[in-house]
């Protein structure tokens, strides 16, 4: 999904609403120490985007607990931003993030623009023919109503049967919502009609004017909103579990570099005080692991 910015003073609402997250404290860095085994597997023959940098695309929109604005509106802090200075830290090179859409980090990491991209990145099957993964998060997706809507459960395709349900375009929650869409239509239900929106206020305006029933998106995001202003909650939980992971262009032999400063990262304590601070400790992950499994899709 996509979010559009929200205002400094929005955010720092959270910090009431969302006891778990402190934002203001989480505006300092957590650095880290450079991690001899992880430098050790950097490929001799790679191509840095920038020199002496490691070049990671973040979503330019604001998505918390993943990637926000602090309170001067200009620098971006987040979950991913912290996992991005991490492993920059770890492997010796300065952080050059780079905010881009969702649909520019494919192009981005093709062409060499970005060394990795941070984007809420699900590892699926499709995708690792083209890139490869090293996972830093669980990928959990959750269903999304006003609060006062008569929708209390999501489970399954006939629960959003005849639903209009808000889904990004090209993400994993629209291929599940489509294929739930084939299961309704077998069974001659009507099926949802999906909604394709490009930032957050609209998203919230459609579920609170009644013009969206649902929002399909990532769970993090859906918890944290939900915790900000009580206008929404959350009804259910997508059927797939999936691995978010770092995104590079396949064979360039970057991930294991990465894997390896991820590990060590979860060895030493470092990469749990991330998500404890962001309030993902139940997205955490025990090891990091290069190519798993994905998701696939009929």
């Amino acid at each position: 999904m996509r979010y559009a910015s929200l205002t400094p003073l929005l955010l720092f609402c959270a910090v009431q609403a969302h006891a778990a997250v402190d934002l203001k404290a989480n505006e300092t860095p957590l650095n880290t120490q450079a991690d001899p085994k992880a430098i050790a597997l950097l490929p001799t023959d790679y191509r840095w985007a920038h020199a002496g940098q490691l070049t990671v695309a973040v979503s330019a929109q604001n998505s918390p607990p993943l990637s926000l604005l602090a309170s001067d509106n200009r620098t971006r802090i987040g979950s991913d931003i912290d996992i991005a200075r991490l492993l920059a830290q770890s492997l010796g090179l300065k952080l050059n993030i780079v905010p881009v859409s969702w649909e520019d980090w494919p192009l981005g990491i093709n062409s060499g623009r970005y060394d990795v991209a941070l984007v809420n990145i699900a590892v699926t099957e499709q995708r690792k023919q083209k890139y490869d993964f090293a996972t830093y998060r669980t990928d959990s997706l959750a269903f999304s109503v006003k609060q006062d809507s008569p929708i209390t459960h999501i489970a399954s395709a006939k629960d959003v049967a005849g639903q209009r349900v808000i889904v990004g375009s090209g993400t994993n929650q629209e291929r599940i919502l489509l294929g739930w869409n084939t299961q309704l239509r077998q069974q001659q239900l009507t099926p949802a009609t999906p909604i394709y929106l490009t930032d957050d206020a609209t998203t919230t305006l459609f579920l609170q004017s009644g013009r969206a029933d649902i929002n399909f998106g990532p769970q993090a995001a859906a918890a944290w909103k939900a915790a900000l202003n009580g206008r929404t909650k959350v009804v259910g939980y997508g059927p797939k579990k999936a691995w978010v992971a770092t995104t590079t262009r396949k064979g360039n032999g970057l991930v294991n570099a990465l894997n390896q400063a991820l590990n060590d990262a979860i060895d030493n304590g470092n990469y749990q005080k991330i998500m404890a601070r962001w309030g993902e400790e139940k997205e955490g992950i025990t090891q990091s692991q290069i190519n798993p499994a994905g998701i696939t899709y009929p």
